[in-house]
Protein backbone atom coordinates (compact mmCIF):
# COMPACT_ATOMS: atom_id res chain seq x y z
CA UNK A 1 0.00 0.00 0.00
CA UNK A 2 1.01 3.56 -0.65
CA UNK A 3 1.67 5.43 2.25
CA UNK A 4 -0.34 9.11 2.90
CA UNK A 5 -3.42 8.63 0.84
CA UNK A 6 -5.19 6.39 3.22
CA UNK A 7 -8.05 8.10 5.62
CA UNK A 8 -7.00 7.73 9.11
CA UNK A 9 -9.34 4.68 10.63
CA UNK A 10 -10.98 5.20 14.42
CA UNK A 11 -11.53 1.86 15.59
CA UNK A 12 -13.78 3.72 18.44
CA UNK A 13 -15.77 6.17 16.42
CA UNK A 14 -18.92 6.62 17.94
CA UNK A 15 -22.47 6.43 16.20
CA UNK A 16 -25.39 8.47 18.17
CA UNK A 17 -28.76 7.55 17.40
CA UNK A 18 -31.51 10.24 17.51
CA UNK A 19 -33.07 7.64 20.10
CA UNK A 20 -30.07 8.17 22.90
CA UNK A 21 -28.30 4.94 21.75
CA UNK A 22 -24.48 4.81 21.31
CA UNK A 23 -22.63 2.63 19.23
CA UNK A 24 -19.26 2.01 19.20
CA UNK A 25 -17.79 1.16 15.38
CA UNK A 26 -14.70 1.34 13.35
CA UNK A 27 -14.46 4.00 10.59
CA UNK A 28 -13.12 7.14 9.47
CA UNK A 29 -15.09 9.61 10.79
CA UNK A 30 -15.10 10.15 14.49
CA UNK A 31 -18.34 10.99 15.41
CA UNK A 32 -21.55 9.99 13.40
CA UNK A 33 -25.29 10.35 14.21
CA UNK A 34 -28.23 8.75 12.41
CA UNK A 35 -31.68 8.98 13.18
CA UNK A 36 -32.71 5.28 13.18
CA UNK A 37 -30.57 2.50 14.79
CA UNK A 38 -30.39 -1.46 15.63
CA UNK A 39 -32.34 -0.33 19.24
CA UNK A 40 -34.93 1.50 18.05
CA UNK A 41 -35.87 0.63 14.82
CA UNK A 42 -39.57 -1.62 14.00
CA UNK A 43 -38.19 -4.19 12.59
CA UNK A 44 -35.96 -4.83 15.40
CA UNK A 45 -38.05 -3.88 18.17
CA UNK A 46 -41.74 -4.96 16.58
CA UNK A 47 -43.38 -1.47 17.96
CA UNK A 48 -43.92 0.94 14.86
CA UNK A 49 -42.42 4.47 14.81
CA UNK A 50 -43.28 6.98 12.53
CA UNK A 51 -40.21 9.33 11.49
CA UNK A 52 -41.59 12.47 10.80
CA UNK A 53 -39.87 14.66 8.82
CA UNK A 54 -41.79 18.29 8.42
CA UNK A 55 -44.94 16.68 9.77
CA UNK A 56 -45.72 14.60 6.67
CA UNK A 57 -47.87 12.15 8.49
CA UNK A 58 -50.06 14.86 9.62
CA UNK A 59 -50.49 16.40 6.34
CA UNK A 60 -51.38 12.77 5.05
CA UNK A 61 -53.97 11.96 7.53
CA UNK A 62 -55.49 15.16 7.22
CA UNK A 63 -55.43 14.76 3.73
CA UNK A 64 -57.13 11.26 4.17
CA UNK A 65 -60.03 12.61 5.86
CA UNK A 66 -60.90 15.21 4.08
CA UNK A 67 -60.46 13.04 0.97
CA UNK A 68 -63.73 10.42 3.06
CA UNK A 69 -65.29 13.65 3.86
CA UNK A 70 -65.95 14.49 0.61
CA UNK A 71 -66.64 11.66 -1.31
CA UNK A 72 -69.35 10.84 1.56
CA UNK A 73 -70.48 14.22 0.56
CA UNK A 74 -70.90 13.79 -3.11
CA UNK A 75 -72.50 10.36 -2.23
CA UNK A 76 -75.05 12.12 -0.40
CA UNK A 77 -75.70 14.75 -3.16
CA UNK A 78 -75.88 12.55 -6.22
CA UNK A 79 -78.54 10.37 -3.95
CA UNK A 80 -80.58 13.55 -3.41
CA UNK A 81 -80.44 14.34 -6.98
CA UNK A 82 -81.37 10.79 -8.06
CA UNK A 83 -84.80 11.43 -5.60
CA UNK A 84 -85.80 14.71 -7.12
CA UNK A 85 -85.43 13.71 -10.69
CA UNK A 86 -87.11 9.95 -10.15
CA UNK A 87 -89.41 9.89 -7.60
CA UNK A 88 -91.33 6.57 -6.19
CA UNK A 89 -94.07 6.05 -9.12
CA UNK A 90 -94.60 2.17 -11.01
CA UNK A 91 -93.45 2.22 -14.52
CA UNK A 92 -96.22 1.29 -16.72
CA UNK A 93 -94.97 -0.31 -19.80
CA UNK A 94 -97.37 1.15 -22.91
CA UNK A 95 -98.79 -1.40 -25.26
CA UNK A 96 -96.84 -1.74 -28.57
CA UNK A 97 -98.39 -0.27 -31.44
CA UNK A 98 -99.75 -2.70 -34.24
CA UNK A 99 -97.32 -1.20 -36.76
CA UNK A 100 -95.05 -2.53 -34.60
CA UNK A 101 -96.24 -5.95 -33.56
CA UNK A 102 -96.50 -6.64 -37.43
CA UNK A 103 -93.14 -5.94 -38.05
CA UNK A 104 -92.10 -8.16 -35.52
CA UNK A 105 -94.23 -11.26 -36.50
CA UNK A 106 -92.90 -10.79 -40.27
CA UNK A 107 -89.51 -11.01 -39.01
CA UNK A 108 -89.77 -13.98 -36.85
CA UNK A 109 -91.96 -15.70 -39.58
CA UNK A 110 -88.94 -14.59 -42.23
CA UNK A 111 -86.28 -16.87 -39.52
CA UNK A 112 -88.32 -19.57 -39.51
CA UNK A 113 -88.98 -19.82 -43.09
CA UNK A 114 -84.95 -19.88 -43.55
CA UNK A 115 -84.44 -22.25 -40.54
CA UNK A 116 -86.91 -24.70 -42.70
CA UNK A 117 -85.14 -23.89 -45.80
CA UNK A 118 -81.85 -24.53 -44.37
CA UNK A 119 -82.85 -27.77 -42.78
CA UNK A 120 -83.83 -29.56 -46.60
CA UNK A 121 -81.06 -28.52 -47.84
CA UNK A 122 -79.14 -29.93 -45.36
CA UNK A 123 -81.08 -33.47 -45.50
CA UNK A 124 -80.01 -34.01 -49.01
Amino acid sequence: MKKDIHPTYYEKAVVTCSCGAKHIVGSTREKMTVEICSECHPFYTGKEKLVDTAGRVEKFKSRQKRAEASVAHKKSKTDKKTEKANPKRTSVKKPASPKATAKKKATTKKTTDKKAASGKKSSK
